[in-house]
């Protein structure tokens, strides 16, 4: 027990110097912070969070530490939501409501602490943003198992905002209902993408054939099934939590790799981080080759494809053009011809992780 003690009373010494240190680092981050006000300067600069992480995770591995890149960024994401709202504090949009997959990644990049303004569709979070009435916003785009947000892809071409991060997180669909008996529930709810994303549970356990009540989102349906004993949801851990609605399975998704990738959303340009994506969208000519001379003038300039989609025009035509993602950022030679050449739309260059 004495051994015990000492180990304790170690930590308690070490617990003071750290939280000695954090009150230092958030009288720099203070004076950061003014500094920045006068300029009216971004606040968020995920490029040179990302850099710290990286550096801290070389020196860790130098020093033989325990600690290695995950949990240097769970720890230090927080510190840096942390950092940004002594700074400023920011209104952050968000496809809502509260308890969304979207929220969970929101507050994973922003942190508890953060203003969230929660709105009921995608392109709301484009307006707000557009509006100046909040400052990020955070969509998803794509999901693995669905494919892209067609809404998401839209509202970029429509409103005038840039990328400027985006967030790759795992999607882990669970059950919840007040029922202990699988038999008695007469009704699902969900998100549509949510429940297709769960056939194979759903058949496993002879729900396919119960009733399937479709809702806006995955939080909104259980909160719904928070009211109904015979119902279940399928939706978020979070959600389920947030509404008191005990979880039956905690992980349902047929695809167990299942991932879905948010962008952030705001007014500025990033720096340069050495490891970038540019987002732009591109028209071409209605005539033969006019996309195969587009793509190959990429390979010609030695820029990575990573991504392409066509989306209807939306008038009284049946044209179409191009959301296109391409390693690079905006200020390299090559990206800025071709993007000037093509006239095309960008969308914003930021770092990728995903």
């Amino acid at each position: 027990m004495d051994k015990l003690k000492d180990l304790r009373k170690k930590i308690d010494e070490i617990d003071n110097e750290i939280l000695k240190l954090l009150n230092k680092r958030m009288e720099i981050v203070k004076e950061v912070g003014e500094l920045k006000n006068k300029t009216n300067a971004p606040i968020y600069r995920p490029e040179r969070e990302r850099e710290i992480i990286q550096r801290l995770t070389k020196l860790s591995k130098e020093q033989n530490g325990l600690l290695g890149k995950e949990e240097i960024e769970a720890i230090f994401l927080e510190i840096f939501a942390i950092s940004r709202a002594l700074e400023r504090r920011e209104r952050i949009a968000f496809l809502g409501p509260i308890g969304t997959y979207t929220h969970q990644a929101a507050e994973a990049r922003f942190g508890a602490n953060a203003k969230y303004l929660p709105v009921m569709n995608i392109e709301g979070v484009f307006k707000e943003v557009a509006k100046k009435e909040a400052k990020y916003g955070v969509v998803p785009i794509e999901n693995n198992t669905e494919g892209v947000v067609g809404i998401t892809l839209d509202s970029l071409k429509k409103y005038d905002v840039k990328i400027v991060s985006e967030i790759c997180m795992e999607i882990h669909h669970s059950f919840a209902s007040l029922s202990d008996d699988l038999v008695k529930i007469k009704r699902i709810y969900s998100h549509p993408q949510a429940y297709n994303q769960c056939l194979g549970f759903l058949e496993e356990f002879g729900l396919l054939d119960v009733e399937f009540i479709p809702t806006k989102s995955t939080a909104e349906a259980a909160k719904i099934a928070s009211k109904d004993k015979e119902s279940g949801a399928i939706c978020s851990k979070i959600a389920a939590k947030l509404y008191n609605l005990p979880l039956v399975f905690e992980k349902i998704e047929d695809n167990k790799a299942n991932r879905t990738r948010f962008i952030i959303i705001s007014d500025f340009k990033t720096n340069k981080s050495g490891n970038d994506k540019t987002s732009v969208i591109a028209k071409t000519k209605n005539q033969a080759g006019a996309l195969f001379e587009l793509l190959k003038e990429f390979k010609e300039k030695n820029i990575n494809l990573l991504k392409i989609e066509s989306r209807p025009n939306k008038d009284n035509t049946f044209d179409t053009w191009f959301y296109i993602d391409f390693e690079g950022h905006i200020d390299d030679d090559n990206v800025k011809e071709i993007i000037q050449k093509h006239n095309m739309i960008w969308l914003g260059s930021y770092l990728r992780e995903c």
